[in-house]
C-alpha cells in the first residue's frame, strides 16, 4: 500500500461505495460531511447517548484517521462507545482485552509451529531435502513455511487486513506492561506490523481505533501522541436517567429520575468504589424485578450491595443518605 493509496483511503470504514447499509460511511465522516450531532443521533439510534464532546472527538478522529484514547473511571462507558461505533457504522468489532504478561503472539501474530514441523517432517520423508542447511532445496523450504499459510493472525493484524469494514477495541490497555504497550506503536502510527522473516505488512484498510484506560498507570508519552484523547466521566443525574430508561425496558420515568438522582448523591460521598453506570443499570433492573415503583429508604438500604461493592462504602452510604 502506497502513501498515495492511503492517503485516498477514506479513514474510517463503510461500504466499498462509502455507506454503511444502514449507518454512516467512511466517506461521510471522513471528508467532514457528519456533524457532531448527527454522529450523536446515530449513536442514539443504536443504544447509546453521547453528549456533544464525545460527538466532536469522534467527528474529529474520522477526519483525521486517528485513533481515540478514552480513559476515565471503570463502568462509564469507554468500552461501550467503541461497541455502538461498530453498530453505528455498521462494521466488525475486533476485540484485544489486555493484561499483564500480553505478547506479541497474542497480540499481533505468530507462527504455527506444529504445521511449520509437519511440513518439514513430509518433505523430509520423501527425501526432498539437501544434505545440510546450505542446500538450495533447505532454502527453499524454508522460504515455503514461513508464509501466510503458517502464520496465525491476531487480534491486531486481523484488523489491518480485513477485507471489511473494522472497529479495534484495545480494551484497558493500562494493564499492558510497558514493553508490550511499545507493540502497538507502528500498528496505531501507520497501520503495519513488521514480521522479521517475511517484512512488512501493511493493512487492506485503516480501522476505527479505539483504545479504553482505567488510568491504574501512566501511558507512555509516544503512544499518547498517536491518538486524540477523550476522557468520559460520571454523566449528570439527567443524562443518566435517560440512560436508565433507554437500557432498562418497562422502568418508570419516575423510578428512573429516583436512581439516578441516588446515585449521583452517592458519588459525592467519597466512596472508595463509587458506584458505575453499568452498576446503576443493574441496580436499576433488580429494583425491576422486585416491583419496587417508588425508591425509598427501606428499599435503598436493602438493595445498596447491588450497587456497592465493599462494607465500608455501605455503611458510610447507609449513614449518609436519607430518603
Amino acid at each position: 500500500m502506497t502513501d498515495e493509496t492511503r492517503a485516498a483511503r477514506p479513514p474510517w470504514p463503510g461500504s466499498t461505495d462509502g455507506t454503511g447499509a444502514g449507518g454512516i460511511g467512511a466517506a461521510e465522516i471522513g471528508a467532514g460531511g457528519i456533524g457532531a450531532a448527527e454522529i450523536g443521533a446515530r449513536l442514539s439510534d443504536v443504544g447509546y447517548l453521547a453528549d456533544r464532546h464525545i460527538c466532536t472527538i469522534l467527528q474529529l478522529a474520522g477526519q483525521l484517521g486517528k485513533p481515540v484514547l478514552v480513559e476515565g473511571p471503570a463502568g462509564t462507558g469507554k468500552t461501550e462507545l467503541a461497541k455502538a461505533m461498530a453498530l453505528m457504522l455498521p462494521a466488525r468489532l475486533i476485540r484485544l482485552q489486555c493484561y499483564e504478561g500480553l505478547n506479541e503472539a497474542k497480540a499481533l501474530y505468530e507462527w504455527n509451529y506444529s504445521k511449520q514441523v509437519l511440513r518439514i517432517m513430509a518433505e523430509g520423508s520423501d527425501g526432498g531435502l539437501g544434505a545440510g542447511e546450505g542446500g538450495g532445496e533447505w532454502r527453499e523450504l524454508e522460504a515455503g513455511i514461513f508464509g501466510d499459510d503458517f502464520l496465525l493472525p491476531r487480534p491486531l493484524l486481523n484488523a489491518i487486513r480485513s477485507p471489511e469494514p473494522v472497529v479495534l477495541l484495545i480494551d484497558e490497555v493500562d494493564r499492558l506492561d510497558v514493553e508490550a504497550e511499545a507493540l502497538l506503536l507502528e500498528v496505531l502510527s501507520d497501520y503495519q506490523i513488521s514480521i522479521p522473516e517475511i517484512g512488512t505488512v501493511r493493512g487492506t484498510q485503516r480501522p476505527v481505533v479505539f483504545l479504553t484506560c482505567n488510568r491504574s498507570r501512566d501511558l507512555s508519552e509516544a503512544l499518547r501522541r498517536r491518538c486524540l484523547y477523550l476522557h468520559i466521566d460520571y454523566p449528570p443525574a439527567e443524562r443518566e436517567r435517560e440512560i436508565v430508561r433507554r437500557r432498562v425496558p418497562g422502568i418508570t420515568e419516575h423510578l428512573a429520575g429516583q436512581i439516578a438522582a441516588a446515585v449521583a448523591a452517592l458519588r459525592q460521598l467519597g466512596l472508595a468504589e463509587p458506584p458505575s453506570v453499568s452498576a446503576t443499570l443493574q441496580w436499576a433492573r433488580t429494583l425491576l424485578d422486585l416491583g419496587a415503583q417508588d425508591l425509598d429508604a427501606g428499599l435503598m438500604a436493602e438493595s445498596l450491595s447491588e450497587l456497592l461493592s465493599s462494607r465500608a462504602d455501605i455503611d458510610l452510604a447507609r449513614a449518609h443518605l436519607k430518603f
